[in-house]
């Protein structure tokens, strides 16, 4: 099925959508990869278009490692600053989890550049990240632990004037990885508004992708100082094929699934534009033969990204097997003239959905995108969303009744009274305020739940709506039913925005919600998903990316699905 949409795209087209009842399900989010709309990319592109200068501005590292460094970004309109601290950390105190209070190195991005005062002063409260008493130009707040085995792995080489194994390279990935990348006016930093209007930072999370890459940049540099300490005159330089492969680790839980689902529309604006970008692309009669060429490039480049994309957890692991086999069938469709066709583009997506398994259509999806940059790297503008805290309530009882009928049906047809539809319960734990998720029948909580069971109050909504009268406003329905407020605000919206609604049961036994995180990352840019559990998963940023002294408008454009060269 197709979803028909006017846009008012550079063609003047209709495009034929993927329905938001296709795309909005968990297994197939769960399949999402990087793109060339991801907020990562969409950076990149814009610091290399306008030639940004990254600057190491001050580097007060001593033999051990520790101190503080600052690294200047400037644009055209604003400088950014990212201050960075490396700290002595007990390897008993080095952890994953959000709630860590002592890390190898923290950091803010500041507004601007600070001066001594400012530096000396957040020394000491970044250094407490969410306990400290942050400034107002502080954009953002982070922190990170070391792949300890990877980072003296190439400390110790580099130091013997060696390069790193690159196996172990592609293995791990990052020699740091972040537990938080905070934004947005959290813990006293500064309130997104202040800069939401320049024109670097209208796309979503870009203050929060700035961060990450810079703090990629100094955890190479620490690297680099290290081993020169180490090792003095014979101490060698990282080369720059392995140094780009080095992204920035970061660990993700269950805290980032219930962001989906609070911003209904955001989130459609996400799904919605990498539905229109496809669409536009699948939309062409023909296509030139360096393009056709450039597919099945890129067809061969995930062919070797995926044979180095390799996980503990069975159920991805099957499912990257499944992929390997899929990219061998779409290399032979992909070989000699097949882009010569009229609507090659479109047949070719036709055939994957038909035969090939998610991991491979989405990624699919990922390829036929990166060519046309030209045709789809507008649609950027309208990932953003001002969430609206209130909704239409001039709208009726009828016009509730027709989005049901045509957007909820995946929640009416389900069986609720089955114990399996009601397994799990959402909740924030009141000792460590983060997100988890119970099991109704074997755990205490449930009175503490998150109203994440939006199947079970749709089924309940539904024959009070049958009730009244059709032309009664929800206004008036809302008054008389005031338990039903909050899942009439998430259909009126639907009814505007389709694809901010997960089209399955959140509360179902079968939930993974790896599937709602792994969607969210893939907007960001992450790779190499790598899940831990169905709870949480390890991932690369800016892994292939180009490093700060070769960015450029050539390089920032080609780095979807980094490999490395293995022995």
């Amino acid at each position: 099925m197709v979803m028909r949409v006017e846009t008012s795209d550079q063609n003047d087209l209709s495009l034929d959508l993927r329905t938001a009842d296709e795309v909005m399900r968990l297994e197939r989010m769960g399949s999402f990869h990087p793109m060339r709309l991801s907020f990562s990319r969409q950076l990149l592109r814009r610091m290399a278009a306008e030639r940004w200068q990254v600057e190491m501005a001050d580097w007060q590292i001593d033999e051990r490692g520790h101190g503080h460094a600052v690294i200047t970004a400037t644009g055209p309109d604003h400088t950014y600053s990212l201050v960075a601290y490396s700290h002595d950390l007990d390897d008993k105190d080095r952890s994953d989890r959000v709630i860590a209070e002592k890390w190898d190195a923290t950091f803010s991005l500041v507004d601007g550049v600070p001066d001594a005062d400012a530096i000396a002063m957040m020394a000491d409260t970044v250094s407490k990240q969410e306990a400290g008493r942050q400034r107002h130009d502080q954009l953002t707040l982070s922190r990170a632990n070391k792949s300890v085995r990877m980072f003296n792995h190439v400390v110790d080489r580099l130091a013997k004037g060696e390069q790193p194994d690159a196996e172990m390279v592609n293995t791990i990935g990052y020699v740091m990885r972040t537990t938080a990348v905070y934004g947005n006016g959290k813990f006293g930093i500064g309130d997104r508004v202040a800069i939401e209007d320049r024109a670097a930072m209208l796309g979503p999370f870009q203050v929060e992708m700035l961060t990450v890459y810079l703090i990629r940049h100094f955890s190479l540099a620490l690297i680099e100082h290290l081993a020169k300490v180490k090792g003095g005159d014979q101490a060698v330089a990282l080369a720059p094929q392995l140094a780009r492969h080095f992204g920035i680790g970061n660990a993700t839980g269950l805290g980032m699934a219930p962001f989906l689902v609070h911003h209904q529309v955001l989130f459609h604006q996400w799904m919605h534009t990498r539905e229109v970008a496809l669409a536009r692309v699948l939309s062409q009669k023909s296509i030139r033969h360096d393009q056709a060429n450039a597919i099945r490039s890129l067809v061969a480049r995930a062919q070797r990204y995926t044979a180095q994309w390799r996980v503990d957890d069975a159920i991805q692991s099957d499912r990257i097997t499944a992929l390997e086999r899929d990219l061998q069938t779409l290399v032979a469709w992909v070989d000699g003239d097949w882009g010569g066709a009229n609507h090659a583009l479109s047949d070719l997506m036709a055939k994957a959905k038909q035969n090939l398994g998610l991991e491979a259509e989405e990624m699919l999806v990922s390829i036929l995108l990166e060519p046309f940059g030209d045709l789809i790297d507008d649609l950027a503008d309208a990932m953003s969303a001002r969430e609206q805290v209130s909704v239409n309530i001039k709208a009726t009882v009828g016009d509730a009744l027709a989005t049901l009928r045509r957007d909820y049906q995946w929640a009416l047809a389900l069986d609720l009274e089955d114990r399996n539809q009601q397994e799990l319960f959402w909740y924030v734990s009141e000792a460590k305020l983060e997100p988890r998720l119970g099991r109704r029948f074997e755990e205490d909580g449930a009175d503490q739940e998150m109203p994440f069971d939006i199947a079970h109050q749709i089924q309940r909504l539904q024959p009070d709506l049958e009730a009244a009268p059709k032309d009664m406003l929800l206004a008036e329905f809302m008054l008389a039913h005031p338990q039903h407020r909050y899942v009439l605000k998430r259909v009126v919206h639907t009814a505007r925005y389709p694809y901010g609604e997960i089209r399955d049961n959140l509360v179902a036994a079968t939930t993974r919600p790896i599937d709602m995180l792994r969607c969210k990352l893939s907007f960001f840019g992450a790779s190499k998903f790598d899940p831990k559990s169905d709870l949480w998963t390890r991932i690369s940023l800016f892994q292939g990316a180009p490093l700060v002294e070769e960015l450029s408008p050539e390089t920032s454009e080609n780095w979807l699905f980094a490999a490395i060269d293995l022995p």
